[in-house]
């Protein structure tokens, strides 16, 4: 029923927003790991979900100085993947429709890379890979890249990541598109493909810092975008260093 359904709803976004939050505060911070249980140690259900969107990005600030995840995180991520299974498997045929199954076996893959090394998960192989633009064109491409753009992390590494690296053009495209059409979160999304694309040493096509200023600017003050952000500032600077200093990629 529509009005029992809608406070749970909101109580679960509420939820994301707020793990979001805790996580963008410990990525602006020392690069620790985020307070992501409540102060008595509980984990509702609602914290459960959210931490089950967040996905590999709980560790963002961890990746991104470099440092291991931490034990704690991943525990409870893998709590959260316990208490919310995965839908049904996503295709695996390369001709098979691009649906949000296999949006979301990509993003758990990208939370199982990360678990694998912790004492809570195990690698898997990736799921078969979406469609490039050569055969969905730039558009469509674009809005599932910003869909998977949790995977635009240090140490992960796979065939989406080979075709960002292979279509820089058609990722600053999607950016200045989502911008004009004041689609802020996709934006953030897409510009942090292209920073990731530039701390690996790709040409971006597009000046991301003053998209992600505008964003800073014109945005809602959503924790989640801020943290695509932030994910996205710091790859950026990651990008220019000088290639030696880059660390290496994970597969």
């Amino acid at each position: 029923m529509p009005f029992a359904e809608t406070p749970l709803r909101d109580e679960y976004a509420a939820a994301v927003e707020r793990v979001a939050r805790r996580t963008l505060d410990a990525l602006r911070g020392d690069g620790g790991a985020a307070a992501l249980a409540d102060p008595d140690g509980a984990v509702p259900r609602p914290t459960l979900a959210a931490l089950r969107v967040l996905g590999a990005d709980l560790f963002a600030p961890q990746l991104l100085a470099g440092a291991a995840p931490d034990g704690p995180t991943a525990e409870l991520l893998a709590q959260a993947r316990q208490a919310f299974p995965a839908p049904n498997p996503a295709p695996d045929a390369a001709t098979a429709p691009v649906d949000a199954a296999l949006v979301i076996a990509w993003q758990d893959w990208a939370a199982g890379q990360v678990l694998a090394r912790t004492p809570y998960g195990t690698g898997a192989p990736p799921p078969v890979p979406p469609p490039g633009p050569e055969a969905v064109g730039w558009q469509t491409w674009s809005v599932r890249m910003a869909q998977l753009s949790v995977l635009a992390l240090p140490g992960l590494d796979g065939p989406v990541h080979d075709t960002a690296r292979a279509h820089t053009l058609a990722l600053a495209r999607g950016t200045v598109r989502s911008m004009l059409r004041r689609d802020l979160p996709t934006a953030a999304r897409l510009a942090r493909w292209l920073a990731w694309a530039g701390a690996e040493g790709r040409p971006l096509r597009l000046e991301v810092e003053p998209v992600l200023e505008r964003i800073r600017l014109a945005g809602n003050g959503s924790a989640r975008t801020g943290l695509e952000l932030a994910v996205a500032g710091r790859l950026l600077d990651r990008s220019s260093r000088p290639p030696a200093d880059r660390r290496s990629r994970v597969r």
